[in-house]
């Protein structure tokens, strides 16, 4: 049976440090409404690692659209910049302060990925959005398991629009 179909959101910003708190706050309110609170602590760390990254390497604007869909019972978190240069997991050594964002993404998502878009790309990753078991909405893969370095083929995104490498 199927109660509501699909759930859309978008919000456009630029992708600076004062803006990122603001946006959480927003994903946040959006998934409690939709009653998907067990989600709110993944998708926001999730959204806070894209912006991120928007932040610290999108050319040559940090112009953004971050969007939340939930269809049928998987929720869709993307964000689009206008840079065209596509991301990839890094191997972070043990002391480095930064290049785990990606990693931590594919950590925390059901699937993740990355593809082109006009004059930018997309990043997007997924949650299941089940309502009935809260402690079960979300299953974080452990940070043991092994993470793909490189692209493993094109596969669909999940919701209208989101279309990409399907990395995780």
């Amino acid at each position: 049976m199927i109660r509501q179909p699909s759930r859309h959101c978008t919000v456009e910003l630029q992708a600076v440090p004062a803006r990122i708190g603001h946006v959480r706050r927003i994903v946040s309110a959006q998934l409690r409404y939709w009653r998907l609170d067990a989600l709110i602590d993944p998708a926001a760390l999730g959204v806070t690692e894209l912006l991120a990254n928007v932040h610290r390497h999108a050319r040559p604007s940090k112009q953004c659209t971050v969007e939340l869909c939930v269809l049928l019972d998987q929720l869709t978190v993307s964000v689009h910049d206008e840079d065209p240069r596509l991301p990839r997991i890094r191997a972070a050594d043990t002391w480095d302060t930064c290049g785990r964002g990606l990693a931590l993404i594919a950590a925390l998502s059901e699937s993740w990925g990355v593809r082109p878009d006009g004059s930018g790309k997309v990043v997007w990753f997924t949650l299941p959005a089940l309502t009935t078991a809260p402690e079960e909405a979300c299953t974080v893969r452990g940070y043991l398991e092994p993470l793909p370095l490189a692209d493993t083929g094109t596969a669909a995104g999940p919701c209208p629009g989101i279309r990409g490498t399907r990395v995780g």
